[in-house]
């Protein structure tokens, strides 16, 4: 018996061996096809050939696409399954705010140049560099060349993670970074700032005027990097993020998506109320503002203008963007969020998935099935509560789910 149990698992780890190295090849194939555009985009042969070689897949990213396996089991994006009160904690916000504010002191010229030439706030794009790699304490985990390869073969956008190959061999062979300093997110990203290689030949700027630009060891190209990315992408200079509000508790929290919006004095005369006592001004009321709210009725509320969907534009994510502008007005003012995040449960990913698939069918979601509870899911949640009769509150809960599969 133990014989025959020893000759199956040999023929097991046999045709195991075999299947990856059948993959491996494949994947080499795929690799060098890359070759005619890489050189049409000026990578020569000695880079590619450099820095291709004994490349392998790293098939333990998250969110790939592999035929005949189940999903791979990396972690997820921690803005898309944590709930608020997890991903905006107070004490993480308090000390990144506290060294925020010694790095205004330490990079005042650098932030200075870009406030004068970007128009972006310096608070801000030091809330981003606080966020994307904790003022440059975090090392990023994954080779960067690996990681774009892998998701240029099997990734969910290969068309896109192509070119960044590519783009990332000719950063390479530029000499812009040495292999050794290209590390990445799973998500292909490098630099203090967290930049894509195309983000990185459209934003990058050389704010030390030494030459050239150095996304991971000059922390003013960082900033004005990522003061530019922001500017391109539509950034309004003299406008803030968002406003934190006390919703009315007739609210109708169906109204939290980006396509309904209101100059926010309309808001204000509809009865939502800043926080804290603060004032708006006449000029900042005529400006357009959208709801959000985070966790449906519960937690904080916000009217949040055009520029916080160009931090948006930045990385996908809600709690992303409340992070980074919750961190940035920190540096200058103490107070926290006025209204505490609630004690919501988030559901997992293939749970909201299916909830957007429920809501699809209702034709009350028209978006994405990606398993991210955003605002055009809360609003659709929302809907189906409203024809349901259920109580109204914006937020994907378990006991939704389980009506909505009971309304078939």
């Amino acid at each position: 018996m133990k014989r025959a149990l020893a000759f199956v698992s040999l023929i097991a780890t046999v045709l195991l061996g075999a299947s990856a190295r059948a993959a491996d090849a494949d994947f080499a194939k795929f690799i060098a096809s890359l070759w005619p555009d890489a050189q049409a985009a000026g990578v020569s042969r000695a880079t590619f050939d450099r820095e291709t070689a004994g490349l392998e897949a790293d098939y333990k990213l998250p969110d790939l696409i592999l035929p005949g396996r189940p999903a791979t089991g990396a972690p997820r994006q921690a803005e898309f399954v944590q709930v608020p009160a997890d991903y905006i904690r107070e004490a993480a916000i308090a000390r990144l705010a506290e060294q925020g504010q010694r790095l205004m002191q330490q990079y005042r010229p650098a932030l200075n140049e870009i406030e004068t030439r970007f128009g972006v706030p310096g608070p801000v794009v030091l809330a981003i560099w606080g966020r994307e790699t904790d003022f440059g304490r975090y090392t990023l985990p994954y080779d960067g060349l690996r990681v774009l390869a892998t998701q240029a073969y099997v990734g969910r956008r290969k068309d896109q993670y192509r070119n960044e190959f590519i783009l990332g061999l000719k950063m390479l062979g530029d000499g812009v970074v040495a292999r050794k300093d290209f590390r990445a997110s799973w998500g292909g990203a490098v630099g203090l700032t967290q930049f894509l290689p195309s983000e990185y030949s459209k934003h990058g700027v050389d704010l030390d005027g030494d030459g050239k630009v150095d996304l991971w060891h000059s922390v003013p190209d960082a900033l004005g990097s990522a003061a530019k990315q922001l500017v391109d992408k539509g950034w309004q200079s003299g406008l803030r993020w968002a406003y934190e509000v006390k919703a009315p508790a007739n609210v109708d929290c169906t109204m939290g998506v980006p396509e309904v919006t209101r100059p926010i004095g309309d808001w204000l005369h509809a009865g939502f109320v800043p926080v804290w006592g603060q004032k708006i001004g006449a000029a900042e009321q005529a400006q357009e503002a959208s709801l959000l709210q985070p966790e449906g009725i519960q937690g904080p509320a916000f009217l949040t203008t055009k520029n916080y969907f160009v931090i948006k534009e930045y990385n996908f994510s809600d709690l992303y963007v409340l992070f980074v502008g919750h961190l940035a007005d920190r540096m200058t003012n103490p107070l926290p969020f006025a209204t505490p995040w609630s004690a919501t449960t988030q559901l997992r990913t293939a749970d909201v998935e299916a909830m957007q698939r429920e809501l699809t069918r209702l034709g009350l979601y028209k978006d994405k099935l990606d398993g991210k509870a955003g605002m055009l899911t809360r609003a659709a949640v929302g809907a189906f509560q409203k024809k349901a009769g259920l109580k109204l509150d914006c937020w994907p809960s378990g006991a939704v789910l389980q009506a909505m599969r009971a309304a078939r």
